[in-house]
């Protein structure tokens, strides 16, 4: 264990970047959703609302950077209660977001799914001439 401190701040350095990646693209992917579902709203508090975002993303993936780095200080008692907690929050963070964003927008699960053979959502035509007057 002689090079354990020079492999924390890496293993550190890169739960930050994971985080960063991870949670700022499911961020963007909710800012995204707003601004369909919400356009006058999300138009209105965009600075804010982007400036929340980048808060919260940083805030979390630099508070699963340093519990990392903390819970790989130990060379006996490798790997930590405290780094496998924080592993695992940082992963399931962004799916549970996601799912619960999409929930929310009533888009359904995680995967998307195609509708069965013949049972397809037709699109409206309640605007314009009936079918049978179009050329």
């Amino acid at each position: 264990m002689l090079h354990l401190n020079a492999f924390r701040i890496v293993i550190a350095a890169c739960a930050l970047l994971s985080g960063l990646v991870l949670n700022g693209l499911t961020a963007w992917w909710l800012l995204r959703l707003a601004n369909l579902h919400a356009p006058p709203l999300f138009r209105e508090y965009r600075t804010w609302l982007i400036g929340a975002a980048v808060i919260i993303v940083a805030l979390t993936a630099a508070g699963g950077g340093y519990l990392t780095y903390l819970g790989l200080r130990d060379p006996r008692r490798l790997p930590d209660t405290l780094s496998m907690i924080v592993a695992a929050f940082m992963l399931l963070l962004p799916f549970a977001v996601t799912f619960a964003g999409r929930r929310i927008a009533g888009i359904g699960g995680i995967i998307p799914v195609d509708e069965p053979a013949g049972q397809e959502k037709s699109p409206s035509h309640r605007q314009g001439a009936p079918l049978s007057r179009r050329t």
